[in-house]
């Protein structure tokens, strides 16, 4: 019996240990651990902050999950890994051993590289997680009882912007919906090259389709930009540049967790864990990683620092693949090894209207510069679209389904997405053939 173990119950960590349970036979033991008692739909957590949803509606209860889905749950934090004896140690001091392991944790929030970032001791919010949601959607309250300059915007070093321009566009509707708007000078400040480029670029439309929605709306936005320091009513920028706010949301760069960086050979500098195509680690065979702890570099060379998104569906790719990876390690099915595309697509809400991005896949040919296809398109619709995604992953959280095979023909037949291929062996299985080193 082999007890297979994955650490994170996020939108990677959950389908994962979903997909193994399916795959591998009731004698092998499947582990889930979280440091939380609830699975979070980390993008519902925008309208939660801009109180339009409450929490109840993001999250779903780990242990009935678990239960009914033959999971073993152990809820705690994981601090240490021995990826030599293969065990894993907990912050009650137990230790746990496993056979293989997949790593899908997410990742560290860097707010203390600039001073006067983040909700913990500093002056600006968050929407990274459910408690920073809460916090900010307390913050939002008092707001729109006193209204003022609002900021929104990304710390360099950020690779996640879509969050972002969901923020700043669903707030500008907010506000024009309860009659202040006109006391609410709102700014957008962003390490990206250009606004719309959301770590990625050459997206066909994406520059045009969101800069204009944003001049239309009446945001301003300072591209190319790096924050140095918050104070309690400003920002200060590397020129010199301060701008004043009476609510801000900044979303900070990553890093991978703690007890990862603390692992000898695991990862780089940043705590980000390199990958071959299938997922697995170059040298630590029974250890596979997924979503945003993975080593993902920027293609681009920007003026600011700049990250490569990780979305939750290239999360969730990256899971399956690992999943499906290891159960044939196991010998519990038979046929060639996968490896996730890295196609991408983001629904981006932004009130009445939204955009969607495609980039198949997220980093383009090396030898080409070029991409299957990337375009952004904008409507109602992506709003629409949006809602019911949402609706449907969590059903699948609640039915205990990972990446199911009408889910990637649905992808495939109406965006022409293909999440997962067969690993082809002729190819050699190693860090730089699927994945560049980190640079941002």
């Amino acid at each position: 019996m082999a007890n297979v173990v994955v650490i994170g119950a996020g939108l990677g960590g959950l389908p994962a240990a979903y997909e193994l349970r399916h795959f591998l036979p009731a004698e092998h033991q499947v582990t889930l651990i979280s440091e939380h008692d609830k699975f979070t739909f980390i993008p519902g957590l925008i309208q939660v902050a801009l109180d339009l949803k409450s929490m109840k509606h993001v999250q779903l209860d780990l242990a009935p999950l678990a239960q009914r889905h033959k999971l073993n749950l152990v809820q705690d934090r994981v601090t240490g890994l021995d990826p030599i004896q293969r065990k894993i140690t907990l912050s009650n001091g137990e230790t746990l051993p496993y056979d293989y392991l997949t790593i899908a944790t997410g990742a560290s929030l860097a707010f203390d590289l600039i001073p006067g970032l983040g909700p913990h001791g500093g002056y600006t919010q968050s929407v990274c997680t459910p408690d920073h949601a809460l916090a900010a959607r307390e913050a939002w309250r008092e707001f729109v009882k006193n209204p003022g300059p609002m900021v929104v915007g990304a710390a360099p070093g950020a690779g996640c912007f879509g969050p972002a321009y969901e923020f700043i566009l669903m707030a500008e509707r907010e506000l024009r919906r309860l009659g202040i708007r006109d006391q609410v000078p709102i700014t957008y400040i962003t390490p990206e090259p250009y606004v719309g480029h959301l770590g990625v670029s050459g997206v066909k439309h994406a520059r045009e389709l969101t800069a204009d929605l944003m001049e239309k709306r009446g945001v301003e936005f300072i591209d190319n930009a790096a924050i140095t320091q918050v104070s309690p009513d400003a920002i200060t920028l590397s020129d010199g540049r301060q701008i004043p706010f009476r609510y801000s949301m900044i979303l900070p760069s990553f890093r991978g967790a703690q007890f990862i960086r603390e692992v000898p050979s695991l990862a780089d500098e940043k705590g980000f864990i390199p990958v071959l195509p299938t997922q697995r680690h170059p040298e630590f065979p029974e250890i596979y990683a997924a979503g945003v702890s993975i080593k993902l570099a920027q293609p681009d060379q920007t003026k600011v620092p700049i990250g490569l998104p990780k979305s939750g569906q290239m999360a969730e790719a990256m899971a399956t693949a690992a999943a499906h990876n290891i159960a044939v390690d196991l010998g519990a099915i038979h046929g060639p090894l996968q490896v996730p595309t890295l196609d991408a697509l983001c629904f981006a809400e932004f009130g009445e209207t939204g955009i969607a991005y495609i980039a198949a896949p997220v980093i383009p040919d090396p030898a080409t510069g070029q991409r299957k296809q990337s375009y952004a398109a904008r409507g109602p619709w992506v709003v629409w679209v949006k809602a019911a995604f949402e609706e449907y992953f969590m059903a699948k959280m609640r039915f205990g389904v990972g990446m199911p095979w009408y889910e990637r023909l649905g992808l495939r037949t109406l965006f022409g997405l293909k999440l997962l291929s067969d690993y082809r062996p002729s190819e050699p299985q190693t860090v730089d053939s699927h994945l560049p080193s980190q640079t941002a």
